[in-house]
């Protein structure tokens, strides 16, 4: 767990909350659906996926018992529940490919996110394209706590834009940078809208999980478009 906030819960910073600690349910991945144990021993399938989620799915659970709302009625709303906004959420499908939009921009969360999907589609190969966008991720000093994280994405992409470190008065940053603090052996840096929208348009052949995740707009690229949704 965080060794943080385990510190904050037990050093009892407010006496008048109640603190339930939660985990990562037992599951299974069976053709490409995510299935949660449930104590009779039945598995009940889900629509969403990933171990974000599925803890999130615990926690959930748990605040629900607390106001009253048991297991049973839970399980049956949350099978029918289709993820929230932009966490793994699935822009566009067809028979060759799935196409997901996901909030991801932390390292933390960028590698869980590219585990999820490596684990849950593990017969195609994974196109990831992430763009550098918050104050953090454009500081220079933090790029390296990117290393490894999406060495499991066969193919790597990070987007940039050099105007919106420009506008956040922060040291600018090459794709030599990038490349060093991420440390993939076929990592490609765009810096430039129409060579980001060149290779989004690419995305649309081959059998293929995309993955785009960005907590920005790809510099107001119509991605929508592009894939016709």
């Amino acid at each position: 767990g965080d060794a943080h906030l385990k510190t904050m819960v037990e050093s009892g910073i407010r006496s008048d909350l109640k603190y339930l600690s939660y985990q990562l349910l037992p599951h299974i991945i069976k053709d490409q659906t995510t299935y949660i144990k449930l104590s009779d021993g039945q598995l009940l399938p889900l629509e969403f996926f990933g171990a974000h989620n599925l803890m999130n799915m615990e926690a959930a659970r748990l605040v629900c018992k607390q106001i009253g709302i048991e297991t049973d009625a839970f399980y049956q709303a949350i099978s029918t529940f289709k993820g929230a906004a932009r966490r793994l959420e699935v822009f566009y499908k067809d028979d060759t490919r799935v196409v997901f939009r996901d909030f991801a921009h932390s390292p933390s969360k960028l590698k869980a996110t590219i585990e999820a999907v490596t684990q849950q589609f593990p017969d195609r190969n994974i196109a990831c394209l992430m763009e550098l966008h918050t104050f953090s991720s454009l500081n220079k000093d933090f790029l390296p706590q990117y290393v490894g994280c999406m060495n499991n994405a066969k193919e790597a992409v990070v987007y940039y834009n050099p105007e919106t470190i420009s506008h956040k008065k922060l040291p600018s940053i090459s794709a030599k940078d990038i490349k060093d603090a991420f440390q993939h052996p076929a990592l490609r840096v765009i810096s430039d809208l129409d060579e980001l929208k060149l290779y989004i348009q690419s995305l649309r052949n081959d059998n293929r999980s995309v993955l785009l995740m960005s907590s920005g707009n790809w510099g107001g690229t119509d991605i929508a478009g592009i894939f016709k949704v």
